[in-house]
């Protein structure tokens, strides 16, 4: 434990019950984290196989293996549980899955798969805003951990009612396809624990000690999973900060870091306030911000960092002008200081607020790297070539099977499908091959039947081929034979359009290209390594992302543009009188600043047509003036920065025409 400070060494060192790690941003909670679990272990005081650390990404749970493999040599480790909430879920659903209702094997549903079959159960053209609604709505009923009865028992409006009648309906048919969906991982184990006493023991004994990283991010189903696996002694660490916690809107609940210390009287708070990131006025402006909010635990951060650089606030013309100014001050930062783009964030509130800051990018010749864009893998084509191959390679897979059989459409309805899945129940037995195994189709409608024995004979032969084509050659073949090509063609309204989402399956054949000769087996686990595969670092680019993206990230230089009232806060929030969140939010952004702080906003915008006046973001007011130098503060710093400024731009002009 060398090198910590005194609250993360008490911390670590406080093993004998409840313990709540108030973590202020750039603290040293993922130290702390692994630090515990190095001292969990070399104590005595519990087995690697024992400890259970549940993080909220994958990222997250990869970053924090890598630490602790660093920190604990050897085979003192084997046996940690490290993994995010959903994973633990799934690995107790696979466990006790007979007592969940669920054959071995079961199938996951992905929100595509969930969407598909909420639109079936809902009136004919229903449109996509009301599918996404519904959705939404079962989603949130979920994640509060309620059943489908539970719903439909505190629905308040008809829109509601309707949500959860779908909900009983939609959780019939999951159950009839052997399948559940990602917030029933954590749903479904909650229900399985709180209900059975003996399941509940035996999973406390078998996680002795749990640590929780960014709990404030816990929704309640996620809560009442650690208190159902803590038990009434509470042995477990669960480290959060209520000043960061931004997601709301996707049902988190920053209350349970406060529910803690009901739910268990004798836990200890230890807080967090060395910065080890940040500029002290950067800490000094953030600390002003959220102390316009409502706190029960207050902390203060500080740091032994230098003071820094004021923040500096911009008033733009437009969002144009905006670009301009930032890709122009990234561009001198760079040139002037010999700093790599990495070490630039620009961070805003929407990701259509990149669509200017791209432009003025490419002009000036700065690389940047868009975060929060439609990844590859995520891609429909991509999806439904993927889910044939993982058919051919596994007949078991009724995801798979699901998708392939509706990609392109065929004469196999919803209803069909439910009929087959009820089916293969009763026959213990996977869709695909019951089929052939139970007679399937003479009781199916002729026509649907037609098309199912069309669709298995086809994967019949794609299958035979899988043992010779080399897989690249696969993915061609599977994408023209199985009409997923003509599908597309149809669906776009010119060669353009088809061009391009066409290029998406060559791609996806491209990653196999030079790989050998592989059989189903071998393929399906090229396939999954390909489902969990990086999306990619960016590299030397300056990164672009949203606000919401950039928790636990740092850099050196970070721009917040876009702090116009309206849009941060954001109108919604203006409307409804919730401006705690989008206070934290843009706390969290001032936080990513390890060395200097830029802030803009602007005058006016056009939309629809219209010019719009446009009021800077009330949150600029609540910032320290000590810390802050505005335009026109000081006329004479103004124009040696633009003077500064002008000669940089020149200089890259002379060396764009030079080259």
């Amino acid at each position: 434990m060398h090198g910590l400070n005194p609250p993360q060494r008490a911390a670590v060192e406080h093993v004998d019950g409840p313990l709540l790690v108030l973590a202020g941003a750039g603290s040293g909670k993922t130290r702390v984290i692994v630090e515990k679990i190095a001292h969990l272990i070399a104590s005595g005081r519990m087995p690697a196989r024992r400890i259970a650390a549940i993080t909220f990404t994958n990222k997250s749970a990869r970053e924090m293996r890598e630490r602790v493999a660093k920190r604990i040599k050897g085979d003192a480790a084997e046996g940690l549980t490290l993994c995010t909430f959903h994973a633990l879920g799934l690995k107790l659903l696979q466990i006790e899955h007979a007592k969940a209702g669920l054959r071995r094997g079961f199938s996951i549903f992905d929100a595509d798969d969930s969407t598909a079959q909420i639109k079936d159960l809902l009136p004919a053209g229903s449109k996509p805003d009301v599918i996404d609604g519904v959705r939404g709505l079962i989603s949130r009923a979920k994640n509060a951990g309620l059943s489908p009865a539970e719903a439909i028992r505190e629905a308040r409006s008809p829109r509601e009612v309707e949500a959860a009648t779908v909900y009983d309906l939609y959780q019939q048919r999951l159950a009839s396809f052997n399948a559940v969906d990602f917030d029933d991982l954590i749903r479904l184990p909650v229900q399985l624990l709180e209900a059975d006493e003996e399941m509940r023991l035996g999973w406390r004994e078998r996680i002795g000690y749990l640590l929780v990283d960014e709990c404030q991010d816990t929704n309640d189903a996620q809560y009442r999973l650690l208190k159902a696996l803590a038990g009434p002694k509470g042995l477990f660490t669960c480290v959060g900060d209520d000043d960061q916690s931004i997601y709301a809107w996707r049902g988190a609940n920053p209350d349970n870091l406060l529910q803690l210390g009901t739910d268990y009287p004798a836990l200890r708070i230890i807080k967090l306030e060395q910065n080890y990131r940040c500029s002290n006025r950067v800490l000094r402006s953030a600390n002003a911000l959220i102390a316009n909010n409502p706190h029960e635990h207050l902390k203060t951060l500080w740091s032994d960092q230098p003071d820094g650089e004021r923040l500096r606030i911009w008033e733009c013309r437009d969002a144009t002008h905006e670009a301009e100014r930032v890709a122009g001050e990234i561009h001198f930062i760079a040139a002037a200081r010999q700093a790599p783009w990495s070490d630039f964030c620009v961070l805003f509130r929407g990701n259509f607020q990149s669509r200017a800051l791209e432009k003025s990018l490419q002009l000036m010749r700065v690389p940047y790297h868009l975060s929060g864009g439609t990844a590859f893998l995520d891609r429909g084509e991509v999806k439904d070539v993927l889910a044939w191959l993982r058919l051919l390679a596994n007949p078991d897979d009724d995801a798979a099977f699901l998708r392939a059989v509706q990609s392109p459409r065929r004469e196999v309805g919803a209803g069909t499908l439910a009929r087959l899945a009820e089916l293969s129940s009763q026959a213990h037995m996977p869709m695909a091959r019951a089929i052939d195994n139970v007679g399937a189709l003479k009781q199916l409608p002729p026509r649907a039947a037609n098309a199912l024995d069309t669709f298995a004979s086809l994967v019949k032969q794609l299958r035979s081929k899988a043992n010779v084509l080399a897989p690249a050659d696969l993915v061609r073949e599977v994408a023209e034979r199985s009409g997923l090509l003509a599908a597309v063609r149809s669906q776009c309204k010119d060669e353009a359009g088809f061009q391009r989402r066409k290029a998406n399956i060559d791609e996806l054949a491209g990653w196999f290209d030079g790989s050998r000769h592989s059989g189903p087996g071998e393929l399906a686990a090229q396939l999954a390594l390909l489902s969990h595969a990086d999306k990619g670092e960016a590299g030397n680019q300056v990164r672009l992302m949203s606000l919401h993206a950039a928790k636990g990230l740092e850099f050196r230089y970070v721009f917040l543009i876009g702090l116009e009232d309206g849009t941060l806060p954001h109108e919604a929030s203006l409307e409804e009188g919730r401006l705690d969140e989008e206070r934290r939010l843009l706390y969290v952004g001032m936080t990513r600043a390890k060395e200097q702080l830029w802030m803009s906003y602007s005058r006016m915008a056009q939309r629809w047509g219209e010019v719009l006046r446009l009021k800077p973001s009330r949150f600029l007011d609540e910032l320290p003036a000590a810390e802050i130098q505005r335009d026109g503060a000081d006329p004479a710093v103004d124009a040696e920065n633009r003077k500064a400024r002008a000669d940089a731009g020149f200089a890259a002009i002379r060396a764009l025409l030079d080259g």
